[in-house]
């Protein structure tokens, strides 16, 4: 089983990957294949060559980080039109380097030794934290991840060049947002659902500020500095995405998809295919995705980190209870706790003392980032439940 939160996670990901389905023929199938997983539009449904076994019990953050190893190396073997794994990842890192040069010299401190695999399963965990904010990398999630998607353009472009070309993923980034702005404007009403798709985008984003994007015509945009189909393939869907916000679509809108389509020499067959796709897309998973959960996000964050809280201690019970078992203080006070309210003095030594731990177990600093003292009520709800047995006996003593 492949745990991607575990060091070792990339060489298991390649191990499963020996009757792997053949090179995609053309960057249109590839592109129309990655879209059919929800990757484009942030939210993966689907892996089309790993077995659903195998991502049972994942996270959302660990569904995205597959996926975007997954359609890295699907580029990588589209335009080298070979299975090369070792190769692969060489560039993967040397890409990464590139793309964020200040940020790379932590990865050299974090992993002084560490085999390539490693260094890049660091830089994938990395890559996806891009809300430093749990409560809202949790909520918004959607669009952080279906910006992604511009790594693996900029990838391409680093294996067609050896570089990443001078400003192509800020010229990228900003012809992103303003079409997304051209495309909000086409509306003539502006619901809450389209106001929190702005403040949504401008915490993705990394080189563009969405209020200084000033565009007002679809002409004046330099389309034809994107030429490859993938690019432009997704310049649409974006488009796409923030006109089918509201669940409806007036003809002025269909219409600025269209003229979209025209300005990016895409014919009118593969514009319909754009938008029947994504309608199709939310149709069949609007329940599952957080971002059209708007009207209650707090509610949302609680059931999508009780999930998580949840399998973070299932993953790493024996070391929690070994940490648990070293601390007498602690033990009372959380057991103290499923049978009456603490006191305020009680609760902060809890805290503190939890925080310690988490400190001594990777996968639980999640409650070490900002936003992250939020989901403690939830790590203290949880620990009695899997450590009946411990509780008990304390219980008994007392």
């Amino acid at each position: 089983m492949i745990n991607p939160s575990a060091s070792g996670w990339i060489d298991k990901f390649f191990a499963q990957l020996k009757n792997r389905l053949p090179v995609h023929p053309n960057s249109h199938d590839f592109y129309r294949s990655v879209r059919d997983t929800g990757f484009i539009y942030g939210h993966v449904v689907s892996f089309s060559n790993l077995d659903t076994k195998e991502t049972k019990g994942w996270t959302t953050e660990e569904i995205t980080k597959v996926a975007l190893l997954n359609t890295l190396y699907d580029v990588y073997r589209l335009v080298n039109k070979q299975d090369d794994p070792k190769s692969f990842i060489e560039k993967g890192i040397l890409f990464y380097k590139e793309m964020t040069p200040e940020g790379f010299d932590f990865f050299k401190k974090v992993l002084p030794a560490g085999t390539q695999s490693h260094r890049l399963e660091e830089i994938l965990d990395e890559r996806i934290r891009t809300n430093n904010n749990i409560l809202s990398r949790n909520f918004s999630h959607i669009l952080t991840n279906a910006l992604l998607f511009m790594d693996i353009l900029a990838f391409r472009q680093y294996l067609l060049n050896n570089e990443i070309p001078e400003k192509y993923l800020k010229k990228l980034e900003e012809t992103v947002m303003s079409i997304v702005s051209l495309a909000l404007k086409t509306k003539t009403e502006r619901s809450t659902y389209d106001n929190l798709l702005i403040k949504l985008f401008e915490s993705s984003v990394r080189y563009t500020k969405f209020s200084s994007i000033n565009t007002d015509d679809l002409e004046k945009l330099e389309l034809k500095y994107f030429t490859s189909k993938p690019e432009k393939n997704y310049l649409l869907d974006m488009a796409g995405m923030a006109i089918w916000s509201d669940g409806k679509a007036q003809e002025s809108e269909i219409d600025f998809l269209y003229r979209l389509a025209k300005q990016l020499e895409i014919n009118d067959e593969i514009a319909a295919e754009s938008i029947a796709s994504f309608h199709l897309f939310i149709k069949m998973n609007r329940k599952e995705i957080p971002f059209f959960r708007y009207s209650n996000p707090v509610k949302h964050f609680y059931d999508h980190a009780s999930q998580n809280v949840m399998l973070l201690i299932r993953r790493n019970k024996k070391r929690l209870v070994k940490e648990l078992s070293n601390n007498a203080e602690l033990m009372l006070l959380l057991t103290h706790s499923t049978h009456r309210n603490l006191e305020d003095k009680e609760k902060k030594k809890i805290k503190k003392q939890l925080l310690e731990i988490c400190k001594t177990i990777p996968s639980l600093t999640i409650f070490l980032l900002p936003g992250g003292s939020l989901l403690l009520p939830l790590l203290i709800k949880f620990i009695p439940q899997l450590l009946p047995s411990m509780f008990n006996e304390n219980l008994d003593n007392e």
